[in-house]
């Protein structure tokens, strides 16, 4: 699987963004993707994932999807090109933490 451009994440809950590129009337065109996993250890202490949550864990879905649509929504074509500065929303003191993981080929 590829790297994922963005990730999300609400404690054991990742929502990870992929964009898949498709062709249509010639033209490229990313088509973006999102996927939630949850991480876990199993009893071999080995990490696990998997896509179905328990009654604690749908908040934090719901966070990390927010974010991931909030991402969507202001990347549309894309991550922005490195060297550029990416605005970025102050976060509010009572807001939940949510953690981003860039992931860059390098």
């Amino acid at each position: 699987m590829s790297r994922p451009e963005t990730v999300f994440k609400a404690g054991a809950v990742r929502a990870a963004i992929f964009r898949n590129i498709i062709e249509k009337a010639g033209k490229q065109i990313p088509l973006p993707k999102v996927v939630v996993e949850v991480r876990y250890r199993d009893r071999a202490g080995e990490w696990k994932g998997t896509n179905s949550l328990s009654l604690n864990e749908i908040p934090k879905a719901i966070l990390a999807l927010q974010k991931a649509y909030d991402y969507l929504i202001t990347h549309r074509d894309g991550p922005t090109p490195e060297g550029q500065a990416e605005k970025e929303d102050k976060p509010r003191d009572d807001a939940p933490k949510v953690s981003v993981e860039k992931v860059r080929d390098g």
